[in-house]
């Protein structure tokens, strides 16, 4: 998978349960709530006040080493 800034968080979650911890790390605890399934990274970061190129990049890592 490439994650890129549009790309839902139920999408990678979908295809990597694993990927949650980046989310917790990152103070982003609603994970369960349905809207935010729907959130894309660029929404998610916004409202929690995190880089989003700098998560694009961790997850992107994430997967590639998988």
């Amino acid at each position: 998978m490439t994650v890129t800034k549009d790309t839902l968080i139920g999408d990678i979650l979908d295809e990597d349960m694993e990927t949650a911890r980046f989310f917790l790390e990152m103070g982003m605890h609603c994970l369960g709530c349905p809207a935010s399934r729907g959130e894309s990274l660029e929404m998610a970061c916004a409202v929690h006040g995190i880089s989003v190129d700098s998560l694009v990049d961790e997850l992107n890592e994430y997967f590639s080493s998988k």
